[in-house]
């Protein structure tokens, strides 16, 4: 963590600050200037007419540093953006699958639940961190969302039409109410889980299955919104009407994979001893499975917005193709081909080490998929993987760590008087 915050702290005080920083930078990252200058002197040669289009051309150059400027001021932003949205939603995935097994009344997974919860603990930490760099993005102290800069809004008639939805202060309600949501039933239902173990009947079970079912009512229809808020709408001239399922498939398989890795480290340190190799075998199964249904949805998106090939669509992916091609592409490579072929044997879904290095790739690949959303409509072709991405990965990673394994300490590691919990102890098949 500390590691991280001088790494993101650098980011921020070398971001170059006027046009000549820019110059500087793009300077040193090419040696063709010498033509430029000669070009510039056989323009000032000629008349009148040479002389507006070299002045033409001096304005083109200003525009273009400029939007170079904001760009690379973007970069330690960008990065600390996607990192803290990353690791909240790993925690928001686990919560979502948390609800599921107790709505599914599965016997399988209660021996489970204790980790779950611990991965969870982190979504508060998490999410109100994330919501101040929301206000910080409508406070203008970025320019992440260019939807929220008033000459652009000003002169763009799409972005107006949309002024009834996105504007920043019914934004930030919707953003208030979705971490609120999320917190309260996760706050709740960790409180029933651990009353239960005290009760002499199933009443608290009980409710937690009632509040379960109406989370994820509530999660289904705002986690599309929060996909289309705070992710989408950083490109606001392009959407998609399956990115919301798109965005639900990458965290909710990271956080069934940060489940599995929690109960592999968790169970390698003599904890967890109910825990056995069929209980890993199902998570390895989620694992493989979302994972292919990641890369259905991936493939809808682009074919079919590839085939129709309407400017205003297509420009997402041409822009990543162009510029990103290696993220992009290599996205694909680490969250389907990787995990297909090494979770597509069942004997594999059982062994630790394979498991370890399947989660480990899928994580980053999936990190690598939300760097693909953001950075190219935040940074275009400035990017590169530096200190400001590492570092906010490192920090957010290090309190995620600290969070969640200090939440595990506070309660024991097995449910008492769940209904199920003699059934998930001897589970084996």
């Amino acid at each position: 963590m500390i590691v991280g915050v001088l790494g993101i702290g650098y980011g921020f005080l070398t971001a170059p600050k006027t046009i000549q920083d820019v110059e500087t930078i793009l300077a040193s990252d090419s040696h063709g200037h010498s033509n430029a200058h000669d070009t510039a002197a056989t323009h000032d040669a000629h008349g009148e007419t040479t002389g507006h289009d070299a002045k033409a051309a001096s304005a083109e150059h200003n525009e273009h540093l400029e939007h170079v400027l904001h760009q690379l001021q973007n970069k330690p932003w960008a990065a600390l953006y996607v990192a803290c949205l990353f690791f909240m939603l790993i925690a928001l995935g686990a919560l979502a699958f948390y609800a599921i097994q107790q709505v599914a009344q599965a016997g399988w997974s209660p021996v489970l639940f204790r980790v779950m919860q611990g991965i969870t603990a982190y979504l508060l930490p998490g999410s109100i961190i994330f919501f101040v760099l929301l206000l910080l993005s409508g406070f203008h102290i970025n320019h992440l969302f260019i939807w929220m800069d008033e000459e652009v809004r000003a002169t763009d008639e799409l972005i107006q039409g949309k002024a009834g939805y996105l504007n920043f202060p019914f934004w930030i309600i919707r953003a208030a109410v979705f971490i609120f949501g999320w917190n309260l039933y996760r706050h709740l239902s960790r409180k029933n889980c651990l009353a239960q173990d005290e009760a002499t009947d199933n009443t608290f079970y009980k409710k937690n299955f009632k509040m379960s079912a109406a989370f994820l009512v509530f999660f289904i229809v705002s986690e599309s919104i929060m996909a289309w808020d705070w992710i989408m709408s950083v490109d606001p001239h392009w959407f998609s009407t399956l990115f919301g399922w798109y965005v639900f498939a990458s965290f909710f398989v990271s956080g069934i994979t940060t489940i599995s890795m929690v109960t592999l480290y968790l169970k390698s340190k003599g904890y967890l001893e109910n825990v056995n190799s069929s209980h890993i075998h199902d998570l390895s199964k989620f694992m493989f499975g979302i994972s292919v249904f990641w890369t259905y949805l991936w493939f809808s998106q682009f074919m079919l917005i590839w085939y129709s090939n309407i400017p205003e669509e297509v420009t997402y992916f041409k822009t990543r193709i162009e510029h990103f091609n290696l993220p992009f592409f290599g996205a694909v490579v680490l969250n389907f081909i990787f995990p297909f072929l090494v979770l597509i044997n069942t004997d594999f879904k059982r062994i630790t080490w394979i498991i370890v290095m399947a989660g480990i790739v899928i994580l980053f690949g999936h990190y690598v998929d939300f760097f693909n959303m953001i950075m190219p409509s935040t940074v275009g072709d400035q990017w590169f993987i530096g200190i400001p991405e590492i570092s906010s990965i490192l920090f957010f990673l290090g309190l995620f760590i600290f969070v969640v394994f200090n939440a595990l300490t506070k309660a024991p590691l097995v449910p008492k008087r769940n209904p199920f919990i003699e059934e998930s102890k001897h589970f084996h098949y």
